[in-house]
């Protein structure tokens, strides 16, 4: 009773909400619908996997939204979702499973105005190319590409069709993230001088399931993310880590990233797991892996900051995003397991401070106006916002906060670091997105309380 009791208020809630939204002052092609049914914003689904299913959870949960179709060669999958949309009350969507090219006819449908892509990364591209062709808002996952052209195919795409994409990097919206973002605005650190960032993770279960199996035969992630771990050395998933960092740095919006040179170790984590597992004489314990276990990279930018990121997956450790930033009057360090802070002239010199009380007064607006809300959504109720935001894009008709420039930038670490490792460290040349737009570009980013 309490559990469906808090959902009234949340649906309640974001009724509100909507309504006082239509009354900012957004793009200029925006209209306003004549009736209830017709305000709501009709989102289709590509693929809803686990991810995908916690996209449509928090979707379901909104006054505001129809879901017209769904789309998945999984049945289990499928099966699952039409489930949780029976449950919440909503009207059953049209499925599309038939084969891996279904989507392309539900991206042929009038009646859908933005999709939510949530599929194995090999599809995001070709799959958020066909959707803006299709004159379809996009919400993709990270990464959104995995080498530089297709980086371009997302910016050359936006920009021929006009047709908006937001990367759903929920990091973004941490909580401490967005208190941290608020007081590098308010200059507590000074002039940003450095950052750190990564991803260590440590995703040898995920990586094989059941056991040691991954590929046919194996379930969740297995199936397809492992492959990548095989046949690539590089920073495979940067965008958790850097995205936040990014927009610190007003990367593509008055700065941008320069130039990258990656390191990687040698490659045991996987092979071990295998071994510890499954033994010495299991046929994936004569394979070869070309990730290394640990994959540093460092990023120069136009105005002078550097960035270490890191990619760290194969090896038993806690998860941590691993952020530092640093500017000339101080600095933090903060993760879920670490939080502490120096500010000169505030802290005792030479000795950190715990960082609570700073958290709390730099709490973002869009926390203390949507927290109480974000509860239950997924990832500590940073999947709520991120949702939030892409729903509230789309109703507006409006440009999305985590735009196409960014998710050809952030996911350009990973053919990069890749380049950079193969070519004994070699420094590695961001291209230009914005093309020489980041000049001129405003930061937009959590820059108002309401998405």
């Amino acid at each position: 009773m309490k559990e469906k009791r808090k959902g009234m208020q949340r649906r309640a809630f974001i009724k509100t909400a909507a309504a006082a939204g239509a009354a900012l002052s957004v793009a200029p092609t925006m209209t306003f619908a004549k009736n209830k049914e017709e305000s709501k914003v009709r989102i289709g689904f590509i693929g809803v996997g686990g991810r995908g299913r916690s996209h449509l959870n928090n979707l379901l949960k909104r006054d505001d939204v129809l879901i017209p179709a769904i789309c998945d060669i999984d049945t289990k999958a499928i099966d699952a979702s039409m489930n949780m949309i029976s449950k919440a009350g909503f009207n059953n969507p049209e499925v599309y499973q038939d084969g891996e090219h279904a989507y392309e006819k539900l991206l042929s449908r009038d009646d859908i105005d933005g999709v939510i892509i949530s599929t194995p990364w090999l599809w995001h591209t070709p799959m958020s190319v066909d959707a803006m062709k299709a004159g379809k808002y996009v919400g993709v996952e990270v990464s959104a590409a995995t080498t530089l052209g297709e980086c371009w195919d997302l910016v050359n795409t936006y920009e021929e069709t006009g047709s908006p994409l937001m990367i759903l990097e929920n990091v973004n919206y941490r909580r401490d993230v967005l208190a941290v973002l608020n007081m590098v605005r308010q200059n507590v650190f000074g002039e940003l001088l450095h950052a750190r960032c990564g991803y260590r993770h440590d995703l040898r279960a995920v990586k094989f399931n059941p056991g040691v199996t991954f590929g046919e035969g194996a379930k969740g992630e297995a199936r397809w993310r492992t492959q990548h771990s095989l046949k690539r050395n590089a920073d495979l998933y940067p965008t958790h880590g850097v995205g936040p960092i990014a927009a610190m740095m007003n990367i593509n919006r008055g700065n941008r990233f320069l130039t990258l040179t990656s390191h990687a170790t040698k490659s045991r984590g996987l092979h071990k797991y295998i071994v510890d597992h499954a033994g010495e004489d299991h046929p994936n314990a004569k394979l070869k892996w070309k990730l290394g276990d640990i994959v540093t990279s460092t990023i120069n930018t136009a105005n002078g900051e550097t960035i270490i990121v890191t990619h760290d997956t194969n090896s038993p450790k806690p998860y941590s995003l691993d952020f530092e930033v640093q500017g000339t009057q101080g600095l933090t360090e903060f993760d879920y397991y670490n939080k502490r802070i120096y500010v000169e002239g505030i802290s005792k010199p030479h000795h950190w401070d715990e960082m609570d009380d700073w958290l709390k007064k730099y709490d973002h607006p869009l926390w203390k106006k949507y927290g109480e809300y974000a509860a239950g959504s997924g990832h500590g109720g940073m999947d709520f916002f991120v949702d939030h935001a892409f729903v509230e894009t789309v109703k507006r008709k409006a440009l999305p906060p985590l735009d196409v420039y960014d998710a050809a930038a952030w996911s350009a670490i990973t053919p990069l670091s890749e380049r950079s490792i193969a070519e004994g460290n070699s420094v590695q040349y961001f291209p230009d997105f914005t093309r020489g737009n980041w000049i001129k570009r405003e930061p937009v980013f959590a820059l108002n309380d309401e998405y």
